[in-house]
């Protein structure tokens, strides 16, 4: 039969389309009628569908087809018995042999697992006999091996142990690796973290190589779940430290204890002072001095000076501190009542000069306000900043510890002195004149008399 009409073999398939005869709605023994055959058209299978279609236990004699249900719950009770581990499990396996490539780990399975040695490249000094945590990756490989690997162990239990780290807060061990841009690569667990420069001392750090292939404590700060990210901090140890040890300090402090400090800081409002390393307190700008009126911290004390300093108040558990400075020395001002009282005349340069008046230094450093309209001079003049006059004390106060001055009024009471002393010499000449005529009239009266 050629290959023409050859008839196509009978095939099961999933769409056949079939084409109708056609023929006549009636016809004779004469008549001819035609046919048209056509060959179904068939979807190909390819291996795969055939694999999943086929029936396998069909055609396996004596073996009978086992219940997917029934095999989950046969595993479901090897759960828990010896030997049983479940894939993606991390557990902890024994070193029984090590070869010049792998390490021979026993799980307690039925087989053992090999590791290639790479994965142990960090622990130079693996022994048989060790502990080491390896993930169970398959229980079985195509051949029946079972397959463990220890570096994904060491990454999720890294992840376990950073996690819990930062949560807890506990201290880590880390290995800094290398320098990075603005900080260093620590492996912490082995997962490499970022160390920013800022997070490596409490004091700005310029040689950085000084760390690199060292060992240090290090807290977690921060993880970035999404990309995976670690930011671990040395400086944050550090302070945690100063801060016990500020408390500490702080609770043996008293208040009234006179204290030496550094000023390391000045603001407009108060200086300064660093007691001990970590210790600061603060004297505000009232506290600085009892007799200058300090306008900015700055041109009474700079950065780097020694302060003798007393303890005004103190928060042990806040571990704040209040000083003074003026408060070392004894109130000049019970002293300045009898000197400076009102109506006393001192010498004094002008220091300062605005609109509103003048600082003027009188003794001992102490300085009192002059309002403008009693800096007039005799002539009329007004003096000025530099010049070194008399003034006279119109107002004195211990409490704010505050004198005013003037010069104006040394010679306008000059001048009333004056007006008061002619005034009373006219009185005394008036008196003597008409004294003079009645002493007259009594001696025209006698002669007349006579």
């Amino acid at each position: 039969m050629s290959e023409e009409t050859k008839k196509p073999e009978a095939v099961e398939a999933p769409e056949v389309q079939e084409v109708a005869t056609e023929a006549t709605a009636e016809t004779t023994e004469t008549e001819t009628v035609e046919i048209i055959e056509t060959t179904p058209v068939v979807k190909e299978e390819t291996q795969e569908d055939f694999l999943n279609n086929f029936n396998w236990h069909k055609y396996e004699e004596g073996i009978e087809a086992v219940d997917e249900a029934k095999l989950k719950e046969f595993e479901n009770a090897l759960e828990g018995t010896v030997g049983f581990v479940k894939e993606r499990d991390v557990i902890e396996g024994l070193v029984i042999r090590i070869t010049d490539r792998d390490a021979i780990i026993d799980i307690n399975s039925k087989s053992e697992g090999v590791i290639s040695l790479n994965e142990f490249r960090y622990n130079s000094s693996l022994a048989v006999g060790d502990k080491v945590e390896v993930l169970v990756d398959k229980r079985e490989d195509s051949s029946g091996q079972l397959v463990l690997s220890h570096k994904k162990a060491r990454v999720i239990k890294a992840w376990e142990r950073v996690n819990n780290a930062h949560e807890t807060g506990e201290v880590v061990n880390g290995f800094v690796k290398c320098r990075t841009r603005g900080g260093m690569i620590v492996d912490v667990f082995g997962i490499e973290a970022f160390l920013p420069g800022s997070q490596i001392d409490v004091k700005p750090i310029r040689d950085y190589d000084q760390y690199v292939e060292k060992t240090m404590e290090f807290k977690v700060v921060k993880i970035n779940h999404e990309f995976k990210n670690v930011v671990v901090s040395h400086k944050a140890l550090i302070e945690a430290d100063i801060e016990i040890q500020k408390k500490e300090i702080i609770g043996q402090l008293e208040k009234g204890q006179v204290l030496e400090g550094i000023v390391k800081n000045i603001t407009s409002y108060g200086v300064f002072v660093e007691l001990e390393e970590g210790i600061d307190g603060l004297v505000y700008i009232s506290d600085l001095s009892w007799t200058k009126k300090v306008k900015h911290p700055s041109d009474f004390v700079s950065v780097g000076d020694k302060l003798e300093v007393q303890v005004l108040e103190l928060d042990v558990e806040g571990r704040k501190l209040n000083l003074g400075h003026k408060q070392t020395q004894d109130n000049p001002w019970d002293a300045y009542e009898a000197t400076y009282g009102i109506g006393s005349v001192h010498t004094g340069t002008v220091k300062d000069r605005n609109e509103k008046g003048a600082v003027v230094t009188l003794g001992d450093g102490l300085e009192a306000f002059v309002p403008n309209r009693h800096l007039e001079k005799e002539d009329g003049s007004k003096i000025e900043k530099g010049d070194t006059a008399e003034f006279k004390v119109i107002e004195f106060s211990k409490e704010y510890r505050r004198i005013v001055a003037s010069h104006t009024a040394i010679f306008k009471e000059e001048e009333q002195k004056n007006i008061k002393a002619a005034s009373k010499k006219s009185e005394s000449s008036e008196k003597t004149t008409l004294g003079d005529i009645a002493g007259l009239a009594d001696l025209k009266k006698k002669m007349e008399g006579k």
